[in-house]
């Protein structure tokens, strides 16, 4: 199209700035391909490492395997961007614009589904791990300690025993004097005395023959929770290291077990339980009826005591067994894929820069879309004419002169063809026939 009206000072200058973004693209398109290109490749060498930390097997097979994959991932988002770079910047309508964002938006999901994360997984699945490692030996500590905690708690239920097995010693003692029954001597009140304080010495006994094996059960925990905190941070393979974190989880978990069944607060409820409900009543020694009913009375008193402690004694180890337990910690070994995912918060910058490194050329799709939508405004309002470049006027000139070069030979090559053609005709026409002579007859056989 071209006007005969001159450009308007806006006009001229609108397409001066649309033929200067022209030159920058022209000049930006001559490396555009190979950034695409080195940043495909990146993501495919990452993607290569993360599938590589997945396989279990190291053969041939496997490595076959993760390379195809990668190959797959950088030609996938090279096509994919490319496509893109081409394409978006050059549709005009609203509705092409929409599909071919919702097309970018589904493509950037599926890049980030079959390349991001293992690129994620390349860059930080060593810390990802340590990270698990990390945090599984916080939750065995926090098992061991509540589990000594708790421990030490039915421990403390051998000052309870002693404090009950003293009151009844002192009463036995009252009783040999003749505080109580108001007989002197060891009697039988005193002997249902004596006979539940060795009960409760007993008991006593039994806690205190615990404490040590408590204390050494925690003292082995910790020193397997120390070796599990230094794998954790050692150099070296993470792989090899998580099996030996393994082997010490497992001994951790059998001493938190151990310490759970050195717990004597079951064994305390029971014996407070027993210690009214099994009482050997002696024979009543008094030597007159009134001596008889006076003991009589003094063993029901003591036998209420008896009742009153035991209770107060079960209360207490019920309390320690209410005590909620820690919940069980189980170690599962992780793949670096899987760790990055499940801790994934703690490793953002990884993540940002595996997404980024996908997801870039996407800034470069806009950028170029921003740059047409300026070159067509400032062409807007212009004459084709108006809009050419010297280089395209030669050109424009030079196609000119050769059709009208071609067009002023065409009646000369005509009038060639012409009469090459009645030449060929009278050549045919004078060219005599020529016939072939008869073939002589063959004889007769009969003859």
């Amino acid at each position: 199209m071209t006007s005969d009206r001159p450009l308007t000072d806006a006009q001229a200058r609108g397409v001066r700035h649309a033929r200067e973004l022209e030159t920058h693209l022209t000049w930006l398109d001559t490396f555009s391909g190979t950034a695409l290109g080195v940043l495909s490749v990146a993501s495919g060498i990452y993607t290569y490492l993360g599938v590589s930390s997945l396989l279990d097997d190291t053969g041939a097979m496997s490595v076959f395997a993760a390379i195809a994959y990668s190959v797959a991932v950088s030609v996938g988002i090279f096509v994919f961007w490319s496509y893109m770079m081409r394409l978006f910047p050059a549709v005009r309508s609203a509705q092409s614009r929409i599909g071919l964002m919702l097309a970018m938006a589904l493509g950037s999901l599926a890049i980030v589904a079959m390349s991001s994360w293992l690129n994620a997984a390349a860059l930080a699945g060593s810390a990802a791990v340590e990270q698990h490692l990390a945090t599984t030996v916080q939750d065995y500590q926090t098992a061991l300690e509540e589990t000594h905690e708790i421990a030490l708690s039915a421990q403390g239920l051998e000052r309870d025993v002693a404090r009950v097995r003293q009151s009844f010693e002192d009463l036995s003692e009252q009783e040999a004097a003749g505080a109580l029954s108001g007989l002197a001597g060891r009697g039988a009140v005193f002997r249902v005395l004596r006979q539940k304080s060795a009960e409760l010495a007993g008991l006593e006994a039994q806690i205190a023959t615990q404490t040590p094996l408590v204390s050494a059960a925690f003292a082995e925990g910790n020193a397997i929770l120390s070796r599990m905190r230094a794998l954790t941070v050692e150099a070296g393979p993470v792989e090899a290291r998580s099996v030996e974190f393994s082997e010490a989880t497992v001994r951790l978990a059998g001493l938190i077990a151990q310490l759970r069944q050195l717990s004597v607060a079951p064994l305390v409820e029971r014996a407070a339980q027993d210690l009214a409900a099994s009482v050997v009543l002696p024979e009543l020694d008094g030597s007159t009826s009134q001596i008889r009913t006076d003991q009589a009375s003094t063993i029901t008193s003591v036998l209420d005591v008896l009742a009153q402690r035991a209770a107060t004694l079960e209360r207490a180890a019920a309390a320690v067994i209410a005590q909620t337990p820690p919940p069980d910690v189980t170690y599962t070994p992780i793949s670096s894929a899987d760790a990055v995912i499940l801790y994934a918060r703690n490793f953002i910058p990884s993540w940002a820069g595996a997404i980024a490194i996908d997801l870039l050329p996407a800034v470069l799709v806009f950028i170029l879309a921003i740059t047409h939508a300026a070159i067509r405004q400032g062409r807007e309002g212009a004459a084709v004419d108006d809009t050419m470049t010297l280089a395209e006027l030669r050109t424009a000139l030079g196609a000119i002169r050769d059709v009208e070069l071609a067009m002023n030979n065409m009646p000369d090559t005509l009038d060639k063809e012409l009469r090459d053609k009645e030449a060929r005709e009278k050549a045919a026409q004078d060219t005599p026939v020529r016939t072939l002579p008869a073939s002589p007859a063959k004889p007769d056989s009969a003859a």
